[in-house]
């Protein structure tokens, strides 16, 4: 099935920077490589700004905006950049629409830093790249915002507080895919007690109901992001769906539309560099039904046995076309 496909989550920009003779041309490399996303007629492509938890994440996060402006400018003729005017008019545009988010608020603000420079970087990261889709405040473990999705007992800081503060009304959406549960709960209390205007999405995210990892939304939080409206995006990595049965990936975009998501459920493949990856254990990441971005159209076309034509639309981009163009024109 050929339905356009807007994608909430790939880390294109960390290959870039951190890998040599990187090219965002290279199906070889990288999953979600111009090429491959073609093929599966993405139409729109959110890169994550990547960086871990250690000294020098702050430059990092500025050479993958870099990478991020360096990519749009060198394949121009392929790329543009996404906003509203793009999103309305997507279907009569030959280019694909490129956004860029933060994964781990640690490339805002090492562990160091006055919280003033999170702001700074905030807005010149905006500056670099256009616009930044959402902010994730950790990734897997700890930091001076929260608790990652593999800490317990580490909730949302005063940092973390702020930024959340500093975010309010600038059409950034929060992301809770790879916070902790405690952390997911602090945020979404801080936003509700101090009337923040923050959109609450989960961008690469599966579900724990039916694959039991941190790392998958529990039902509460996925009922919390429907309440308030904002997507979840169904990662394609063989550990967040079933290290053993490929079909799994059906059964939780599903389980998506069985709870009330309907208006919710899009892609956040997860696409990044596995190449360099020193735990064998984690080979393949991805089975192949859901290898590269060119599957798309296979995937839709099995799940058009269980889904109809109106729910595949809404799942392939519709659903992230009306939350990014409300979140960017309002």
């Amino acid at each position: 099935m050929a339905f356009p496909i807007i994608d909430t989550h790939c880390d294109i920009l960390s290959y870039l920077a951190k890998t040599p003779n990187a090219s965002p041309e290279n199906p070889e490399d990288i999953a979600c490589a111009i090429p491959l996303l073609q093929k599966g007629h993405v139409k729109m492509q959110v890169c994550a700004i990547y960086t871990d938890v250690k000294a020098g994440s702050m430059e990092l996060a500025v050479r993958e905006a870099f990478k991020y402006r360096e990519m749009l400018l060198t394949h121009s003729h392929e790329l543009v950049q996404a906003d509203a005017a793009f999103l309305r008019s997507m279907d009569l545009n030959s280019k694909i629409g490129m956004v860029a988010a933060i994964e781990n608020a640690a490339g805002l603000a090492d562990e160091k830093a006055p919280i003033q420079k999170a702001y700074e970087q905030l807005d010149k990261l905006i500056q670099m790249t256009g616009r930044i889709a959402y902010i994730s405040l950790t990734h897997h473990t700890e930091n001076r915002f929260g608790g990652g999705n593999y800490t317990e007992g580490i909730g949302l800081k005063e940092d973390g507080k702020r930024v959340l503060d500093y975010i309010s009304g600038k059409r950034i959406a929060i992301d809770l895919s790879h916070t902790s549960d405690l952390l997911a709960e602090g945020i979404l209390k801080h936003i509700d007690t101090q009337k923040l205007v923050i959109p609450v999405i989960a961008s690469h995210s599966n579900f724990r109901s039916k694959w039991n990892h941190k790392r998958n939304l529990s039902d509460e939080f996925a009922k919390e992001i429907i309440y308030r409206g904002g997507i979840i995006g169904i990662n394609f990595l063989r550990a967040f769906l079933d290290t053993e049965n490929p079909e799994r990936v059906y059964d939780h975009i599903l389980y998506g539309f069985e709870i009330g998501a309907e208006e919710q459920m899009c892609f956040g493949a997860d696409f990044f560099y596995t190449k360099d990856f020193p735990d064998p254990s984690r080979h393949p990441f991805y089975f192949p039904i859901v290898e590269d971005a060119s599957k798309y159209p296979s995937i839709l076309e099995k799940l058009a046995e269980h889904l109809s034509t109106d729910q595949l639309e809404k799942l392939a981009y519709k659903n992230c076309q009306r939350f990014f163009g409300k979140v960017w024109e309002s």
